[in-house]
């Protein structure tokens, strides 16, 4: 998923190219991926970052850029994917192909969201905008899902990989940090 507006960034670059460690973060991503147990890349990408689709070097399925989950909602429809299919966000540059792996291998049908507690979030000095009650315990997504029909399942990981989205200047030097 590498079409977002990316405001909160507060930067000229598309979100997806933004660079941590010198490397756009969605190469970062694309790398973790490549680097995996994944069969295949796609990217999902926008009219809100024209210049990301022709930076990649993999397919890319056109969404409209009307926020995430109807971004997510379009590509899910494209033909060229079946279910279940490993959704990753391009904000995430700490990603790499062993936390990818453990995603998938916790995976056990239907659909999975990755969660984090929002405590370590916090902990990390990284925006926590995003956060829900999961039982007794606040958590927020890490833009990695499997999206696959049938029931539904949540993975409460406390790993900094798939914790630091970057979405301000703050989130990018915390991420630039565990590099």
């Amino acid at each position: 998923m590498c079409g977002g507006r990316g405001t909160r960034l507060d930067t000229e670059v598309e979100k997806p190219l933004f660079r941590i460690g010198g490397v756009p973060m969605v190469e970062r991503v694309v790398g973790a991926l490549e680097d995996s147990s994944a069969e295949r890349i796609i990217a999902a990408t926008s009219p809100n970052a024209p210049d990301t689709g022709s930076h990649l070097d993999v397919p890319c399925i056109e969404t409209p850029g009307e926020g995430y989950v109807a971004d997510l909602d379009a590509a899910l429809n494209d033909d060229r994917l079946s279910r279940p299919v490993l959704t990753v966000a391009a904000d995430l540059p700490l990603l790499d192909g062993e936390i990818v792996d453990c995603v998938l291998d916790e995976h056990s049908g239907g659909s999975l969201s990755v969660l984090v507690p929002a405590s370590l979030k916090r902990e990390l000095g990284v925006s926590d905008d995003t956060t829900f009650e999961d039982g007794d315990r606040e958590v927020a997504p890490t833009g990695v899902n499997v999206v696959g029909d049938g029931s539904d399942d949540a993975w409460l990981t406390r790993d900094r990989r798939v914790a630091v989205n970057v979405n301000t200047l703050a989130d990018a030097r915390v991420a630039e940090q565990w590099l």
